[in-house]
């Protein structure tokens, strides 16, 4: 199974083509071992390139690196219109309808690497989010018990849900106890990202991210738009700001149509070749012809038939001069053909 990795600041995925296949060709199990940083490829989520199943050009499958599926994930759609992109080698404006179960979400390629996604509408009734937590106003925000801790925390939906907590200053919050109480607190029935804001002013927010299903991350698309959400419905910031994330700066604008513009980069990593258990087992019974099998690289670095052959040669080379091997080659074909006129 071939994929390719890619990157939008620093939060990670493994992308797989699939359009061509009639189910997806990865199960929650086999997302978790690929994701495994120690034992996998390494990645925040995977994310299958499908066919489209409505009015869209193609449809996008995202399974995080606990197997959960996600709705959504901005760097997530970032990193795939690149990934289509250098397959298909769309034009450098290219876009694409992307169907997810957040809805048909538009990214379209920029210059620098960048891409830019209408990521559509926020969601701000409890019910959408999904979330507990009642709207007293335009935002749904309530003071909740984390961890021992009173925090005011913001609901926001993006197709996937999203806590917000305003602090004053980032680098003095339990961020990883929080993060983790917050995520799967009873407020969020479907669990729910968690992001922690630092307003450095009207223009310019800093936060961190833990991702639902996938821990602390380097950033989060959809979580920036919600940080904007809720951060300007609080009073505290403008419609339009850059995003200081651990990965960098995203910049997000709420437009006056009432739907979240996101601006990224997305970049290729590398790409590769993953042997599933069933690949293992035809490894096993199946002998593997190298000039064509291996084409894209060596299917059995452990066991391989050519790389034997070569260190036996080598092994030859050290033994012999080149007079003796010469001499190895004149003897062979002599006895071979006496052998040939004795038999005749």
């Amino acid at each position: 199974m071939q994929f390719r990795k890619y990157q939008g600041l620093g939060n990670d995925f493994i992308l797989i083509d699939a359009r061509r296949t009639e189910s997806p060709p990865v199960h929650p199990d086999q997302a978790r071992l690929l994701c495994d940083r120690r034992f996998g490829v390494g990645a925040d989520g995977l994310i299958l390139a499908l066919p489209p199943e409505g009015m869209g050009d193609v449809r996008m499958q995202i399974i995080n690196a606990d197997g959960t599926e996600a709705e959504m994930c901005g760097n997530g759609v970032r990193c795939f219109a690149r990934f289509l992109a250098d397959l298909d080698g769309a034009s450098a404006s290219g876009s694409w309808r992307v169907e997810t179960p957040a809805g048909i979400i538009v990214p379209q390629l920029v210059a620098d690497q960048q891409v830019s996604v209408d990521m559509g509408e926020p969601f701000l009734s409890p019910s959408a989010i999904p979330t507990n937590i009642d709207a007293g106003g335009s935002l749904a925000q309530a003071w909740l018990e984390v961890a021992g801790e009173q925090l005011l925390v913001a609901a926001v939906g993006m197709g996937n849900p999203h806590a917000v907590v305003q602090v004053d200053d980032l680098d003095l919050i339990a961020f990883t106890e929080l993060g983790s109480a917050l995520e799967t607190h009873p407020a969020f029935p479907a669990r729910t990202n968690v992001h922690f804001v630092q307003v450095i002013s009207q223009n310019q927010l800093r936060m961190k991210v833990w991702e639902r299903g996938a821990g602390a991350t380097l950033a989060c698309g959809t979580g920036a738009c919600a940080v904007l959400v809720a951060s300007h419905l609080r009073g505290a910031c403008a419609r339009e700001a850059d995003i200081e994330l651990p990965g960098g700066i995203l910049h997000i604008c709420w437009d006056e149509e009432n739907h979240l513009q996101m601006v990224g980069p997305a970049e290729f990593v590398f790409s590769g070749n993953w042997f599933l258990e069933e690949d293992a087992k035809l490894l096993t019974t199946k002998p593997i012809d190298c000039s064509i099998d291996c084409s894209q690289g060596c299917l059995d670095p452990d066991n391989c038939p050519s790389a034997t052959a070569r260190a036996n040669a080598m092994a030859l080379l050290d033994k012999f001069s080149l007079n003796q091997l010469v001499d190895l080659a004149n003897e062979s074909i002599e006895q071979r053909t006496i052998k040939r006129i004795k038999g005749g």
